[in-house]
């Protein structure tokens, strides 16, 4: 960068050095000149002809000297923008870096809490409640979107078991109506991305839509290993809820 502020510097001091020293010779040319110029015997020039050929000379010399500085000029003020374009480029990929390298750090504390959150298997219909409610703040801390929706499809009938529609922050927005039957049959809707958990052989499908055409693969797995996880915890939940349903009747009978 210094070099490139230097150099057109070095050259409008060069080009006025030599300014001066060819109007010093046009200043100095009729002086040197007050006698006929003896080429040869036959050829003489006059002492005007060879002032005005001595001084168009220097003139055209200048003229031409001023029209290379000036392409140099250019030149270099072509070569200190480019460097300014290539140094505002390079801070740009920089700060996209910082920023990509944030976004990757705040997906793995968000996958951290998920695996983390072993003790948040639910037992009741109001702890897998509160289960959904904690992996869409998840999702919402990942991805920028302002809704999320969770299903849990009985595949076989296409009856909904359970939903949950969250909103960022808690504010109003307008319901997503997705049909069961697109969600089965993995039909894609360009208004809505809809990610369904991996184990595909279960009797239920568990799927998450967000209010997005394009996610990046990175954010689709981290919404994969949350719908892995609800199917997981779903299953625990059911299994503990039958098993408490079908112990009461045994503790009744004991009773008696």
């Amino acid at each position: 960068m210094k070099k490139g502020k230097s150099e057109p510097e070095f050259l409008q001091i060069l080009y006025l050095i030599i300014f001066f020293v060819l109007f010093g010779l046009i200043v100095y040319i009729p002086h040197a000149i007050s006698n006929p110029l003896h080429i040869s015997e036959k050829i003489i020039v006059e002492e005007e002809v060879a002032e005005s050929i001595l001084l168009s000379v220097l003139l055209l010399l200048n003229v031409l000297i001023f029209s290379l500085y000036k392409k140099e000029v250019a030149r270099q003020k072509d070569l200190v923008i480019k460097m300014k374009n290539d140094n505002k480029s390079i801070h740009e990929k920089l700060d996209d870096s910082f920023r990509y390298i944030g976004q990757v750090n705040v997906q793995i504390q968000q996958i951290k809490s998920i695996f983390s959150s072993s003790d948040r298997f639910p037992k009741t219909k109001n702890d897998f409640k509160k289960t959904l409610v904690f992996y869409s703040e998840r999702i919402f801390g990942i991805v920028n979107i302002d809704w999320v929706l969770f299903r849990i499809i009985e595949s076989a009938t296409g009856r909904t078991v359970s939903e949950q529609f969250e909103t960022r922050h808690g504010l109003p927005r307008e319901y997503p109506h997705i049909s069961n039957k697109m969600i089965l049959e993995r039909q894609s809707d360009h208004s809505y991305t809809t990610i369904i958990e991996s184990p595909q052989d279960l009797n239920i499908t568990v799927s998450c839509t967000l209010p997005a055409e394009k996610i990046t693969s990175e954010e689709q797995i981290f919404i994969q290993a949350i719908t892995n996880e609800i199917t997981m915890a779903f299953i625990y939940f059911n299994s503990a809820y039958y098993k408490e349903t079908e112990s009461q009747p045994a503790l009744k009978n004991a009773d008696n």
